[in-house]
């Protein structure tokens, strides 16, 4: 039966068939193999989707969406542009840095790659950059999006494991700062290698501006992680409060965002926001097939049969998921394996909200990971190049986002340290 489960998976994705629906279909193969009632199917759905901290994910995708709508990716890009644009590769200093900032507003690395890559790729460009260091620099910094908060992967992982997400949230922000600072190291090295262009340094004003431009838009990320680390409200709360003040900064600061442009961004956020459900609901029903036939179970004695060394199974989850985040969407892997793997990691004493943070970690690093990572298509796309030029461009990125992965996964103070400092 276990094996009619993942065969019947494997024939949907390879036909094409979205991973929802073929988590789905595989399951709805099993139970009519197995003679369980069909009824099951919106039994388990609605188990997964009654969780209330995942009322927040629709809140967090319309508040980005609308300030997009307003006008934030500019501002941001052109800040980033003030600070750093001096420097040898400013473009390229400016693609990584708006991501970083960007990623506390999106959430999403896909959503961050298409926003900052369709500006900062033919910007690039025709400064004279490499197209395939233009698009390997945007399509890899675009992983900061899911770990720098707010983060939908996180919120996901809190619903499975019970844990805080204000907790996760400020777990992240180390990790994806030191992969920030890791990918504007290795940019500023290319960048002085090749002999990539400069900037005249911005005046004092030009910065100043730009600062003014942007800051009712950074203000947003700490509107909600300092109002859940604060106790003043909860995630599902922080996310309508950050639609309640995007709307404000885009109608009445920004003045960019529209009232007819309202019903076209609600509507985009609700697809959005079913299909995640939908995924979400479908992965549960898998989920639960999965606990029934023990699999976890059997993963678990698979890999404590191979060593029970804390390390070397630490490294042997991180392969595990690189080789999945390559080939799966982030938050339907999230929804599969983080239960299965965080028995394992308990077992050899990781921390839960480190090994959140090293499965979320993993899973990103794997949509900038040949053949199939889904940044590297979007990057590609508007940058139109091969998808082969842009994995040989990025793979000096991937090393180190590697690095900066088995930092966190070896120094365990990285992620807990502030959430020790907050919450402990």
């Amino acid at each position: 039966m276990i094996a009619i489960l993942f065969i019947a998976f494997l024939i949907f994705l390879l036909i094409g068939i979205p991973i929802a629906f073929a988590l789905g279909l595989s399951a709805m193969v099993y139970l009519l193999f197995s003679d369980i009632p069909l009824i099951v199917i919106p039994q388990k759905m609605y188990a997964g989707l009654d969780v209330f901290v995942l009322l927040s994910i629709p809140g967090f995708i319309l508040a980005g969406n609308l300030m997009n709508a307003a006008g934030i990716t500019q501002r941001i890009i052109a800040f980033c542009n003030a600070l750093l644009g001096h420097i040898r590769g400013g473009l390229g200093l400016a693609n990584v840095g708006a991501s970083m900032l960007f990623g506390g507003i999106s959430g999403t690395a896909i959503a961050d790659t298409a926003s900052i890559g369709s500006v900062m790729i033919p910007a690039m460009e025709k400064e004279g950059y490499d197209k395939g260091f233009s698009c390997a620099v945007t399509a890899t910094s675009s992983t900061l999006g899911p770990i720098i908060p707010p983060s939908l992967p996180m919120i996901i992982a809190a619903t499975l494991t019970g844990l805080s997400v204000g907790k996760l949230f400020i777990a992240g922000i180390i990790p994806g700062l030191l992969l920030g600072l890791g990918l504007l190291g290795l940019t500023y090295f290319i960048s002085v290698k090749r002999k990539y262009p400069k900037k005249k340094r911005a005046s004092w004003m030009t910065m100043a501006k730009s600062f003014y431009q942007a800051f009712w838009a950074l203000m947003m990320t700490f509107l909600i992680l300092f109002g859940i680390i604060g106790g003043v409200f909860t995630p599902t709360e922080a996310s309508i409060m950050a639609v309640v003040y995007a709307l404000a900064i885009g109608l009445l600061v920004y003045k960019e965002l529209k009232w007819v442009q309202l019903p076209k961004i609600i509507l985009d956020s609700a697809k959005m926001t079913a299909s995640l459900m939908v995924l979400v609901g479908f992965a549960n029903l898998f989920a639960w097939i999965m606990t029934v036939e023990e699999i976890p179970q059997m993963i678990a004695s698979g890999l404590l049969g191979l060593t029970e060394n804390k390390f070397l199974i630490l490294l042997l989850i991180n392969v595990l998921l690189l080789f999945v985040g390559a080939f799966m969407e982030t938050i339907a892997a999230l929804l599969i394996l983080f239960p299965v793997l965080l028995g394992v990691a308990l077992h050899v004493g990781v921390d839960p909200v480190q090994f959140a943070i090293i499965m979320v970690m993993n899973l990103v690093i794997g949509l900038t990971t040949p053949p199939v990572g889904v940044c590297l298509f979007v990057a590609s796309s508007i940058g139109n190049i091969s998808l082969e030029k842009i994995s040989r461009a990025g793979f000096p990125f991937l090393l180190v986002s590697l690095i900066i992965l088995l930092l966190v996964t070896y120094i365990p103070e990285i992620s807990l340290f502030l959430p020790g400092l907050f919450y402990d």
